[in-house]
Order: C-alpha cells, then structure tokens, then sequence
C-alpha cells in the first residue's frame, strides 16, 4: 500500500546509484508515515507472495538496507527471520526489519499507555518491574518506588494516577533505571519513550481512573488480570471504559508463579469468552513466542479489533520479554498527516495538574491537544467563576523532567507561569490562544443512554459529567428511565470545552462518546 509504514521488498542487491537514492527517498516516506519508525520486510514481492531469499542473497540486502538507514540517520533491528518453503532446494529466508529515526523536531518518539485493572491485579508491581529492571521480591517491593502517598505504602493500594516511562534506543534495547539514574539521562539515550499511567483499581476510585482515561489521552490500554483471580471487581468496568471511550486495549495476565498451568489456561478461556461476546467483538490473540509479539504488534495497531494476551510473572520474570518486545514494536495511533493538520491549528492546552514549585511560581500539568506551545508564549487561561478568560506568558516547558523549549499537538508537559495567581487556576481549564476567541456556556444537549440506576432519572437530578479534563457536576432537565436513549438537557458549572472551535478531528468521536457517560 502506498500509505502507512510498511514495505516489501524482493531484495536489494547491488542497486545503481540511482536506484540507491531512490531507495533512500522511499525509506524517507515510510519512516514520516510512520512518524518515525518503518517495517521493511526482505524477500516478500509488492503482492504479499513468500519468494525468499539465499543465504548470500538475504546478507547483501541487509547490507543495502543498513546503508540506506545510514544515509537517511536510521538505525535497523532484524526483527525475525523465518524459512519458507518455494519452489527450490536451497533453503530461502525472509526477513522482517525494523527501521527507526527520531524525527528531526523531537527527542522521542512517544506513546501514552493507560494501566487498568481490578484492585491487587499486580499493575504497579509489573511498572515497577518493567521501568526499574528489577524483578518483584512476591511482597510489593517493585512497586514501593510508584506510590505518592503514605496511605499508598500503607495499604498497598494506588489511590492518584502516576506517571512511569520505559525508553527504547534505536537498536530496540530497553533504557530504564536500571542504567540511568535520573529521568533526564532515561530521555537522553532514548528513541523512543512509553509514558505509563498508572491508574487506580479500586472500586472507590473509579472517578480518578475515568479522570486518567479521559483527560491524558493514552494511545493504549494495557488491562492487567490476576491469574489466580480471574475477571473479578473492576475489570469488566475498565474494560468497558476502554472500548466506550474507543481506546485500543491489550490483556496481561499476571502472577502466573502463583498457580498452575490449568488455572491460567482457565483464566484466560475466560478473558477469550468475554472478548468474544457481541458487546466486545474482539478477537483475542494469546502470545507465546517473540514471533507472536512482533504479529500481535503490528497487527493491533492496524485493526482495533486485535487484543493480544500476553501471561506472565513479575516474580520470575516469565514472559516479561516479550510484553518488552511488544511496545518496542508498537506503532503511534496517529499517521502523520493527522499530527500536521493538528500542528496547524491554533494552541489549546488541557490543565489536568496544578502545583506550586520554590523559585519557580505556579506549575501547571496537562496535554497539549492541537498546536504548537513555544516558550515565552502569551495565551488566555480559563474560564474564571465569572467565565472570563485571563492572560498569562509560559515561561517554560519540562516532557518528562526535562527541559523542552517547543511542544507539539499529543504531547504532555508541564508548563512554568511564574508569578501568575495559583488560587485563580482549577483542574479542568484551558489555555488557549488569545485569537481562538473561545466561549462557554452553562447548559448542554447530551444524547445519554442510562445503562442501569434504581429509580427514574427526574428532572433536576445531579449527574457529574467527564468530558475531556473537564469534571462538572450538572443537572439533567428531563425524565430517563433504565435502558432508555434520549438527548437531554443539561445545566450546571462552566463546561468551556464543548463550545471551543478547536475541537479536532481525531478526538471528535471520543468527546461525543465521553458526554454520554454520567457518573
């Protein structure tokens, strides 16, 4: 296909130099299509049939491809090489190849994974375990460097949503603290960065794991089950969240050292038979060799319906590989073509965290949804208890605790605003810039499906609605009952997000798909 990242090639052997620049400027396009990385496989023809290659010729190609990355700053990692059988006696091989650049205006290459999971599932202990390098001592101990708060270490139970990153450089070795002291040496060895949020499990937190879902924006959704436990509490909630909000979703099946094989093979016909039912439509796809991860990769990215199932232990370390050669794999949602249309609209940025910083002023966390934010910017924050909006200048910009001078559309950072007044600021604001001329307003027409309550929705009852970063109590203006679909009207706080012109294409659906939901 002309679009996307990947390319058969026959083979390359001993091109002209026409032809080698040619090849060049090819790898140039899959790379930009793939915002950075680019799958090439050798001795497949443009139809998809399995030709092959001899032993010398596969080596020549491999050299020819290396010279390619070289000339256009790649690097390349032999993914698999595979036997196939044709018309021949020497034995043929086709190779996968991948290919990977960071684009000239970024660090990194970034995806954003959510973590969700019934309570005591193993999703801060398997973070731990894959952002530390060290495996879990069957106590917690992974896990303790994740926590924020004290109650956390005391009860063993995420409460907040934290933020760990796994790097990737481009021959696809892991960068972790295991090497890298700091987060700032972790981004600098890095080609590529997966963002961790790590949500909460319990039931009595379900707001602050709807708030991560929503308001971050994360590429994918990593569902971690416990194998001794199965589907129980919040994992058919989470799961789905993930499909309602059209999150992609992958399954962990974890602490499989703590019961036998037949309790896990039934743990995971059980994750098969929910996926498989009419509400899911998914096709599970269980990963047992680096073959399948490398497949399940590629394939989940190209079709939503995909979701692999990795089992593993973050005792032993059984399977852990493979979950690593998995997101070393993963390709970014989004093509380039949407990341250009975003850049070029005008800046919004989501305020999800507020702090206070010494010698710094006011700290703001969140995601920049569309434009670019460069430092020293001057843009408008609110909207303000009398709906107004207030000037403010960015004086500088930290990605993952480190200094960053342009962010782009997707990407989340932390903005310094000097002296500008914190107690003015809430979770939920934007920033936008000043020609964006944005508007609010206080009541809504919601089309809602009421999935299940006790008693009639009346007029005047109070719903909290999540739509982007934004969490508004409202009032619903007319009658529901459950299982009943109706487009109601809604009144209550400033909801500042729905009316902004800036809403992009990408996350139109999932706006429209979040005002459903009330809590």
């Amino acid at each position: 296909a002309e679009e996307g990242n990947i390319e058969y090639k026959l083979k390359l052997v001993n091109p002209t130099q026409y032809r080698f620049e040619h090849l060049a400027t090819q790898m140039k396009w899959r790379l930009q299509e793939g915002r950075g990385e680019a799958v090439y496989q050798i001795g497949v023809e443009d139809n998809g049939l399995l030709v092959g290659l001899s032993e010398e010729d596969m080596r020549t190609s491999l050299r020819t491809l290396h010279r390619m990355a070289e000339k256009v700053g790649a690097d390349i990692t032999v993914l698999r090489e595979r036997e196939v059988d044709y018309d021949s006696d020497v034995p043929r091989k086709i190779a996968e190849v991948l290919v990977r650049k960071v684009p000239d205006d970024q660090q990194f290459l970034d995806l954003r994974v959510a973590v969700l999971g019934n309570v005591d599932s193993g999703k801060s202990t398997l973070l731990g375990v894959l952002t530390q390098g060290e495996l879990d001592n069957g106590r917690g101990r992974a896990r303790l460097n994740l926590f924020r708060h004290l109650h956390e270490i005391q009860s063993g139970r995420t409460s907040s949503i934290s933020f760990e990153i796994l790097g990737y450089d481009s021959k696809g070795e892991v960068v972790n603290y295991s090497e890298s002291r700091t987060a700032e040496e972790i981004c600098e060895s890095a080609s590529k960065m997966i963002t961790f949020i790590d949500l909460a499990g319990h039931h009595k937190y379900l707001k602050t794991t709807i708030f991560g879902l929503t308001s971050y924006c994360p590429d994918f959704a990593m569902l971690v089950v416990s194998a001794n436990t199965g589907i129980a509490g919040t994992t058919r909630e989470h799961l789905g969240l993930s499909m309602a909000l059209k999150v992609p979703i992958f399954i962990v099946v974890s602490k499989v050292d703590l019961c036998t094989k037949n309790t896990v093979e039934r743990t995971v016909r059980q994750l098969e038979r929910v996926l498989k039912q009419p509400g899911c439509n998914k096709v599970p796809m269980l990963v047992v060799s680096e073959d399948d991860a490398v497949m399940a990769a590629q394939q989940f990215a190209q079709s939503p319906s995909i979701t692999p199932i990795f089992t593993l232990s973050s005792v032993t370390g059984e399977s852990l590989d493979l979950l690593k050669v998995f997101f070393n794999i993963l390709p970014p949602l989004s093509n380039s073509k949407e990341q250009e249309e975003l850049m070029q609209q005008l800046t919004e940025f989501q305020v999800d965290e507020i702090y206070t910083v010494p010698d710094v002023g006011t700290v703001v966390g969140g995601t920049l949804y569309s434009g670019i934010c460069r430092e020293g910017e001057q843009l408008v924050v609110g909207p303000m208890d009398d709906g107004q909006f207030q000037e403010l200048t960015v004086c500088s910009i930290q990605r993952n605790r480190s200094a960053c001078r342009v962010l782009r559309a997707g990407q989340a950072a932390t903005l310094a605003l000097g002296d500008f007044d914190r107690s003015l600021l809430r979770k939920g604001m934007v920033m936008v810039s000043p020609e964006m001329n944005p508007t609010i307003c206080w009541q809504f027409d919601a089309e809602i499906v009421l999935l299940f309550h006790a008693k009639t929705f009346h007029k005047g009852f109070q719903v909290t609605v999540h739509v982007g970063n934004v969490r508004q109590t409202a009032t619903v203006e007319d009658e529901l009952r459950t299982g009943e679909k109706a487009v109601v009207l809604e009144g209550g706080g400033f909801i500042n997000i729905l009316t902004l012109p800036a809403l992009h294409s990408v996350r139109h659906e999932n706006i429209q798909e979040k005002s459903h939901m009330s809590d």
